[in-house]
């Protein structure tokens, strides 16, 4: 009887490093609690961190390999910061006039989302299919930030998906505060002034519900909104890194962040 509770014990205490993040996982696990990649997938499969830790210099190795990975995510992560930095100061500072979001290569990504959104809605009726499309480039960023969050455990790439969901309201301030105008460039070629009643999202809905003679102010509203949304993201994955840039100063596991 005995025997077997030692038996139990000792199997409770193993651990599964993660060969993809060096996340240590239940070695019962079949995939990775924090990355969720699959480890029957990856060849060879490493043994539980007891069986590790015994191997000798093989082990001092793997801490180090370990150790070098966690420091290059570290300062890929600093560069994509960086980079978050750099853009939002372009689209931030710009006029929603300037339709700076609207031009810029993020705008390429937006507008698949914001087409299938049109798609995805269309059995709700005319309000909600026009709606679908700034809609569907919303709940995209919000979808992917979720994930990472709850099924990856990815806090910095939940902040990410967060900055991309403030560029996104940046994106549609423009669209919103063009809707009496029908100045700018719609899909097929149309501009808003020349196209059907309902080609347009914003000049159909703000129509609808009588708020059309504040499309400015609304747009206005959006770009502000998104612009917090952005530096709350930024902000966030700033205290991520610079919380995993202390970890990483000595030896020893990648900080859970």
């Amino acid at each position: 009887m005995s025997c077997c509770n030692g038996d139990s014990v000792t199997q409770s205490q193993k651990r599964m490093i993660c060969p993809k993040c060096g996340h240590e996982n239940v070695a019962e696990l079949d995939d990775c609690g924090r990355c969720g990649v699959i480890f029957a997938r990856i060849k060879p499969v490493p043994g539980p961190l007891d069986e590790v830790q015994k191997s000798g210099p093989s082990a001092d190795g793997f801490e180090g390999d370990r150790h070098q990975r966690c420091q290059s995510q570290t300062w890929g992560r600093v560069l994509i910061l960086l980079g978050m930095l750099i853009w939002s100061g372009q689209l931030i500072f710009s006029s929603i006039a300037s339709n700076a979001a609207g031009e810029s290569l993020l705008h390429l990504v937006n507008l698949p989302f914001h087409e299938a959104g049109h798609v995805f809605f269309r059995p709700f009726g005319q309000f909600m299919m026009s709606l679908g499309g700034s809609l569907g480039q919303l709940l995209v960023p919000l979808i992917c930030g979720g994930t990472l969050l709850l099924k990856t455990h990815d806090p910095f790439g939940g902040a990410v998906c967060g900055w991309w969901l403030g560029e996104n309201l940046l994106d549609l301030a423009p669209y919103i505060g063009d809707a009496r105008a029908g100045q700018l460039p719609l899909v097929g070629g149309n501009f808003g002034h020349s196209s059907p009643y309902g080609f347009h999202d914003w000049e159909y809905l703000l129509t609808e519900t009588g708020l059309l003679r504040y499309d400015t102010t609304l747009a206005k509203l959006t770009h502000v909104s998104g612009s917090l949304v952005m530096i709350a993201a930024m902000v966030w994955a700033g205290c991520l890194v610079w919380r995993q840039l202390k970890g990483t100063g000595s030896e020893g596991a990648c900080p859970r962040v």
